[in-house]
């Protein structure tokens, strides 16, 4: 075991702190976001996704350090950014059902935030026109477009005339194009350009396409955390990357050419030593993102050498080397592979400011539901 003492992450009260816990340092946070800023050069560019953070705190950072322009997926999300009264937010997502009800109530609620969203159908779109329409709102809209995502969007070579057809309705105005490219994964930074440049394409033939067709020109909404390097350097789009304000392993392998630092954690304690080279920690499923295979969810920045084995709700089996001098309490600091399902599990995060846990960050929007 490395000790952690002098370290980034050490905590010196670690013994009032009970693990499994969320850590955040605030002034990494703040480093990052200054960082997110410098790559793009215009902070009127940036529309930082909140779905990472979750919390009004983080998002008012950001605003501190002159961002305006927001992207969130859920109405808790779009909710929390009505209270930071963030004045441009995207609410990246279809609403549908209910949902679109809930995001009308958040626009009333919150007269002071601009608010957007999605369509990538014309029965989305028409259900759209007349829930705002009988609410005496006209709202903006981007047309969503699938550029090889294939999670959700209206394929290019349709979009136009999806876009032509919101036009005509009442109740809504197309004003840009949102493209998420989140399939572009290689690590290799030139072919993650090769990649991202040719769905860019896609996304510039439909503006053309718009512009041709007489109408303005549409605002375009580009990319997420593995194309933000790429897209930042376009200087007629705005770029939405999230996860930069936390960071996390799995992203740092990743996208070795952004310099983030991590700035959350999970600690987490040895709570029973069952065998001679194995170690049971207070880390279950239910207290770090699990989607990934076992040895891809959370590395022990004190501890790199252990190898988890097995994981259930509340605990987590790892293999220490033999000879090991691990001891029942002993604290890990844990970097997650995949930091944003992780923050939702949290229903706050304890501040470390100069290596003491002193404060608290409240994850308001990890919950379905803040009053709409």
């Amino acid at each position: 075991m490395n000790t952690a003492i002098n370290q980034w992450y050490h905590i010196d009260n670690s013994n009032d702190v009970d693990s499994p816990a969320l850590v955040v340092y605030p002034q990494r946070v703040r480093s990052n976001i200054q960082e997110a800023v410098a790559m793009i050069g215009d902070v009127q560019r940036f529309r930082p996704h909140v779905k990472t953070n979750k919390c009004k705190e983080a998002v008012m950072l950001m605003i501190e350090e002159g961002i305006s322009k927001f992207k969130c997926a859920t109405i808790a999300e779009a909710e929390m950014m009505g209270m930071c009264q963030a004045k441009d937010v995207l609410f990246a997502y279809q609403p549908v059902g209910p949902k679109l009800h809930r995001f009308i109530e958040v626009i009333k609620k919150y007269p002071a935030t601009k608010y957007s969203c999605l369509t990538d159908n014309i029965a989305a779109a028409g259900a759209m026109s007349d829930a705002f329409t009988k609410n005496g709102l006209q709202v903006a809209v981007y047309i969503d477009v699938n550029v090889g995502q294939n999670r959700t969007g209206i394929v290019p070579e349709h979009a136009k005339e999806l876009y032509l057809h919101c036009s005509k309705l009442a109740g809504v105005r197309p004003v840009g194009l949102h493209a998420y490219d989140g399939h572009i994964r290689h690590i290799d930074l030139d072919a993650r350009q090769q990649q991202c440049d040719e769905c860019f394409e896609k996304v510039m033939a439909v503006k053309t396409a718009i512009i041709q067709a007489g109408l303005s020109e549409p605002v375009i909404v580009a990319g997420g955390s593995p194309t933000f390097s790429i897209h930042a350097k376009r200087k007629e789009i705005e770029c939405s990357p999230g996860t930069f304000v936390y960071w996390d392993k799995g992203y740092a392998a990743l996208c070795p050419e952004q310099h983030f630092l991590p700035a959350a954690l999970v600690i987490a304690r040895v709570i029973s030593l069952p065998s001679g080279n194995t170690l049971c920690i207070d880390l279950g499923h239910k207290s770090i993102a699990a989607e990934n295979e076992i040895g891809r969810r959370i590395y022990f920045l004190n501890a790199p050498e252990l190898k988890a084995v097995s994981q259930s709700e509340e605990h987590l089996v790892v293999e220490a080397e033999a000879g090991h001098g691990y001891k029942i309490g002993d604290l890990l600091y844990g970097l997650p592979f995949h930091v944003c399902p992780t923050i939702a599990l949290y229903e706050r995060a304890l501040t470390v400011y100069d290596h003491i846990a002193n404060g608290e960050w409240k994850t308001i929007a990890r919950d379905r539901k803040i009053t709409i």
